[in-house]
């Protein structure tokens, strides 16, 4: 496989962009190597400069449901060429966009669209600390909810991949406003509310972990999260970032029948663009400037090319729900009997094979796998034309345009990789 080009580039914007990348799970350090620099994709592929072509699991890290250049997204943002890419004030787009959030997912009485997940979740904490008129927000162990000051304390994704374990640039006194817990532990929140329950403003949860790897809830787990908040007056947040119209069209919480107070969303409902939204109750988002006290604004909010490509992307899966029942079937095939040493972990078509021989349900045990024969596995894989998250921290993701024939070849290269090695 050549990678001359891969390797010139990355020389070069090393130079000019902090370690090459311009966002560090980008980045192949955990798994060493050069990073590919991509030079296009084609429904569930990606070429890369030097012109290799592999079957893609990360899809933009999972917005991609449709796979790469999905015609019905392309079209609608050749239509916004035509009028105009950014205003700076209201259009018919956003209300449509809203709209349909709130058919989908019945919990998102009002929504407010911003452009980026860690903008979303920052807002939605903002706006449970201002109705809550408290300042402690809980979160969990591996759990990333972007790169929001307080919610960098034990976060997953980059954090996990890096080995980044401390706050580096975060005051003191925002990390103090946030209590790290085991996910997928309930005495652990139960002991935390009765120490500091007056003061908690809120729960915020990846209701299926995506970014320690893919680590579902377990049974009766986000149930209690409902009732304890409920409880105690606080809120409680799902971050459906990476799950919503991901794992069902109406978000992890239409499969686990739990309606949180607030949520955020990302990925999908860009289409592949950037854009990201948090929403919920009318009363919390009645409280959001101009309506209300809570500030929070956004020149780019609301961009005609990200709502068109998100229209699309929505419209398209709304009108083809046998969409999803394809994906599950062939994400249980690929999934299917994993070799002695590995515990695969998925929620609809999203999957992550830890190198691990027991079960993981946190952060606890997803750091327990073997990240080295993770990297081992990650080359032979992209050797075989097959392009995985270069961190065993991290969630693959199939998408629509994933064909029989991709995952046949697939699980063909991981059969032969675990036969050899």
């Amino acid at each position: 496989m050549k990678t001359a080009r891969s390797e010139s580039l990355f020389e070069r914007s090393k130079r000019s962009i902090p370690g090459g990348v311009n966002s560090p799970v980008r980045a192949f350090r955990s798994v060493g190597g050069v990073p590919r620099f991509i030079r296009r994709g084609d429904g569930s592929r990606i070429v890369d400069e030097d012109g290799n072509s592999y079957i893609d699991y990360v899809g933009s890290w999972g917005p991609l449901l449709l796979g790469h250049r999905f015609p019905d997204v392309i079209e609608a943002l050749r239509g916004v060429l035509e009028t105009g890419t950014s205003f700076g004030a209201p259009t018919e787009g956003e209300v449509e966009l809203a709209e349909l959030i709130r058919e989908a997912v019945p919990s998102m009485e009002m929504t407010r669209l911003v452009n980026s997940g860690t903008e979303a979740t920052m807002s939605a904490l903002r706006a449970a600390r201002g109705f809550t008129g408290r300042d402690l927000t809980i979160k969990f162990e591996g759990c990333y909810h972007g790169h929001v000051d307080s919610l960098l304390v034990k976060a997953g994704s980059g954090m996990a991949t890096l080995a980044i374990t401390d706050t580096v640039g975060v005051p003191a006194a925002f990390a103090a406003t946030t209590i790290a817990l085991p996910f997928n532990s309930i005495s652990a929140v139960e002991e935390a509310f009765a120490r500091h329950g007056h003061q908690i403003a809120a729960v915020i949860i990846e209701p299926i972990a995506g970014n320690m790897g893919c680590v579902p809830p377990l049974a009766g787990y986000l149930q209690a999260l409902r009732d304890i908040t409920a409880r105690h007056g606080a809120l409680l947040i799902f971050d459906e970032v990476m799950t919503g119209f991901r794992v069902a069209f109406g978000g992890a919480q239409s499969i686990h029948g739990i309606r949180p107070d607030l949520s955020t969303f990302g990925k999908v409902i860009g289409g592949g663009l950037p854009i990201a939204a948090y929403g919920g109750r009318a009363d919390i988002m009645s409280r959001i400037a101009p309506a209300g006290p809570i500030y929070q604004a956004g020149t780019l909010s609301g961009n005609p090319m990200a709502v068109a490509a998100g229209l699309a992307m929505l419209r398209h899966l709304k009108a083809h729900p046998e969409i999803y029942a394809q994906l599950e079937a062939r994400a249980a095939a690929l999934c299917a009997n994993p070799p002695a040493g590995v515990t695969v972990n998925r929620a609809g078509s999203m999957f992550t094979l830890f190198f691990t021989g027991g079960p993981v349900t946190g952060w606890d045990t997803a750091k327990e796998s073997d990240t080295a024969r993770y990297a081992k596995f990650f080359h032979w894989m992209l050797e075989h034309g097959v392009y995985l998250a270069p961190s065993q921290f991290e969630a693959a993701f199939l998408s629509a345009s994933h064909s029989e024939e991709d995952i046949a070849h697939t699980a063909g290269a991981m059969r032969a990789f675990f036969e050899q090695t």
